[in-house]
């Protein structure tokens, strides 16, 4: 009896040029690159790098596209794990690419525009910019993840749902960095903070999940 083989050839492609990307920002950027794999332990990247801020210079834009890949590659396999077997077609990982850059790219867009018309440019900027550094780093730690699920380990809903919980860990690491950092700000708002949690932080992630299902 022949075992079936899985064709990863899609994702042995995107792995490689995830490492290339990555490769590439640390012999373009070594100092910074170095500086932002410690992100999670101290806060020296935001206070060196949040003085020139750029949310798209070449490094975060190499960041952000292995960030885009990776979380793409999970999320693939987060639904095929749930679902049938043929339940998503070759087009689904070009599809869900395409639907996460349109939602990423409006989040912030629509979060900047709240900032100036609410008058706290500086403040929302800041807090993006610390906030793409968080995501950046997930991206990071999900190509090793990725790769295990794909070549080594079978992807179980409690497989999956681990790495879910230990990725949504490091995020509320972040969150928690951005909330110590604003804290007198946000407590003395705390009914728009609320608001904000629900309606850009939590609410649009419930639609994009239900949009796929």
């Amino acid at each position: 009896m022949l075992r079936e083989v899985p064709q990863n050839e899609i994702f042995t492609i995107l792995f490689v040029i995830c490492i290339a990307i990555l490769t590439v920002a640390k012999l373009l950027y070594a100092k910074r690159f170095n500086d932002f794999i410690w992100i999670i332990s101290n806060s020296n990247y935001h206070k060196i790098y949040s003085r020139d801020l750029r949310f798209f210079d070449r490094f975060n834009i190499l960041l952000f596209v292995n960030q885009l890949i990776n979380i793409a590659i999970f999320v693939y396999i987060f639904f095929f794990s749930l679902g049938e077997k043929n339940s998503y077609g070759n087009t689904f990982i070009i599809e869900l690419s395409i639907a996460l850059v349109a939602f990423i790219l409006f989040k912030f867009f629509l979060e900047r525009i709240i900032g100036r018309v609410f008058d706290i440019p500086e403040i929302i900027d800041n807090y993006l910019f610390q906030k793409l550094n968080y995501k950046n780093y997930l991206g990071l730690l999900l190509i090793p993840i990725n790769i295990l699920l794909t070549y080594t380990l079978t992807p179980s809903n409690l497989t999956i749902y681990t790495f879910l919980v230990f990725l949504m860990v490091i995020n509320f690491v972040g969150f928690l960095y951005s909330f110590k950092s604003y804290q007198k700000l946000l407590l003395s708002n705390i009914f728009y903070f609320i608001l904000y949690l629900c309606a850009l932080e939590i609410g649009p992630y419930i639609i994009l999940y239900k949009l796929f299902i």
